[in-house]
């Protein structure tokens, strides 16, 4: 496809020309979008049928769903960076990332269907968030062997400032459509002319879920190459010490293996930039989950009454013009950072997020129930841009990261980068269901709940937020790596090393 039909092209008056080596085909950035719409999909299911399901529809406690759902993404803490070390260090005829892109697609999506169809409905609390808790565990497993490889791949595709934000704006616009679909969900799993039950909806969802991910998840490791022409050793200060032990056993190579996972680790945790870029994320991410429930709930319960139906088609309208906003929002912040650096833009955006939270307090209103629609397009600036920069602002720290150490470490990064969204997914389901109780929400009240049930209930969907985002802008206001910094780094890797591959290579 021609550069032409590239919204993302940069124009003659950007500040630097990207090389046309360096370009990365439009239709090679629609098959590593694709990877990001199954890696929204399937957190935007897990999220959105949880309360209804389990809660609305099983009246399992909210806070045993937070549990439940949060808890497996504390384990991430250990199997993504596990899986971003050996995905950085995996030789095959395939690459490092591509046959764990393959394989991984096709068991999450599998294991979210089987989640959802086997989910027992008939037993008892305890027996209910035991086989969720479990069966989560499960599913991220596999979710991790998909996503962490997936991640690392588009770190790699391209070393330009400027393209990595365009090949990332049109991963976000894919990854964006799961989120205009799944406010629906809560409308469609208890529509009572389709189902029998909301658990029986969620089920007949999940299998369509899964199906849809086996299908599109294998299409970035079919027909997506990596960019490496030759290997960039990952190495550890033990090595010349267990060489020698490492013939003598598998038992030593697997230590030797242990305290380089260990180290890479600890070197990647230590690069200041690159923490400054997490808190934010946590903070803009977090402060947004954590209310994610709740705006369901007021609607339902403050907008309506505690007519679910009612509810659940307000919700779905305000997500979906949300997220229609936010395709023209990812083209605008992408044209913005390719000008005026990927920083500002961010943090620009973020703002405007602040204000549309907060209007939620004057626009969710029980006489004109259509003003839930107005705060949608502002609030959608900070989601939008996180996902198109963030994942651009790490690409430009693994590279300085390498000039550090003389090591690259995108599966690394970009796990740890991943699991503090997860980690923020995690605290905000633990940490929603937490505060919805805290607010005295009972669902045996039906459309009864008080009126001081419904004030904690709005004032935390609409300022929660709004916090956790002024902390964000303060930590992104020190964030220091420049496009002319980022390119100085370049031209010293390339000095150093030289490139690490042609465009021929990179996108056969």
């Amino acid at each position: 496809m021609s550069d032409q039909n590239d919204i993302y092209a940069t124009p003659e008056s950007a500040s630097t020309e990207t090389a046309p080596e360096d370009r990365i085909p439009f239709l090679h950035k629609i098959f590593y979008g694709v990877g990001g719409f199954c890696n929204n999909l399937l957190a935007a299911a897990i999220g959105t049928m949880a309360n209804p399901v389990l809660n609305i529809g099983l009246g399992m406690s909210p806070t045993l769903i937070g549990w439940a759902a949060g808890i497996p993404r504390i384990f991430d803490a250990v199997t993504d960076p596990l899986v971003g070390y050996i995905s950085d260090n995996t030789k095959s005829r395939w690459g490092r990332r591509r046959p764990f892109i393959f394989v991984g697609a096709i068991l999450v999506g599998v294991l979210f269907a089987l989640l959802w169809v086997l989910l027992p409905t008939n037993a008892s609390e305890t027996t209910l968030f035991i086989y969720f808790l479990v069966g989560s565990l499960i599913f991220y497993g596999a979710y991790t062997v998909f996503a962490t490889p997936w991640v690392a791949l588009g770190y790699e595709l391209t070393p330009d400032y400027n393209e990595r934000t365009r090949l990332m704006g049109v991963q976000n616009t894919f990854a964006q459509i799961p989120f205009a679909i799944s406010p629906w969900f809560l409308y469609i799993v208890q529509k009572k002319e389709w189902f029998g039950t909301i658990a029986q909806g969620g089920a007949i969802l999940a299998i369509i879920i899964g199906v849809i991910v086996v299908c599109l998840g294998v299409l970035p490791a079919i027909f997506l190459r990596e960019r490496l022409t030759h290997d960039i050793a990952v190495e550890c200060e033990d090595d010349e010490a267990d060489g020698a032990q490492d013939e003598r056993g598998g038992r030593s190579a697997l230590m030797h293996n242990l305290i380089c996972f260990f180290q890479g680790f600890g070197t990647t945790l230590r690069f200041i930039p690159f923490l400054k870029l997490c808190a934010a994320t946590f903070l803009v991410f977090n402060g947004f989950q954590l209310i994610g429930a709740f705006q369901q709930y007021v609607s339902i319960y403050y907008l309506c009454g505690g007519d679910t139906e009612c509810g659940g088609y307000w919700t779905g309208w305000a997500g979906t013009v949300g997220i229609i906003a936010t395709f023209p929002i990812i083209a605008l912040v992408t044209f913005l950072a390719t000008r005026y650096g990927k920083r500002k833009t961010l943090i620009g955006a973020v703002a405007l997020s602040m204000v549309g939270f907060a209007l939620k307090w004057v626009c969710y209103n029980p006489e004109i129930p259509w003003l839930i629609i107005l705060p949608a397009p502002l609030m959608s600036f900070g989601m939008g841009a996180l996902f198109t920069l963030m994942p651009a602002m790490v690409a430009d720290v693994v590279d300085a990261d390498e000039l550090n150490t003389h090591e690259r470490r995108e599966g690394m990064y970009g796990s740890i980068f991943w699991w503090v969204v997860k980690l923020g997914l995690s605290a905000a389901l633990i940490g929603g269901g937490i505060l919805l109780d805290a607010t005295g929400f009972d669902v045996a009240l039906e459309g009864a709940q008080s009126d001081e049930t419904l004030f904690l209930m709005r004032l935390a969907d609409a300022f929660v937020p709004v916090i956790a985002s002024g902390f964000a802008i303060w930590a992104l206001l020190s964030f220091n790596i420049t496009e002319e910094r980022a390119r100085e780094i370049r031209d010293e890797l390339e000095a150093r090393r030289g490139s690490l591959g042609d465009g021929s290579t990179a996108n056969a």
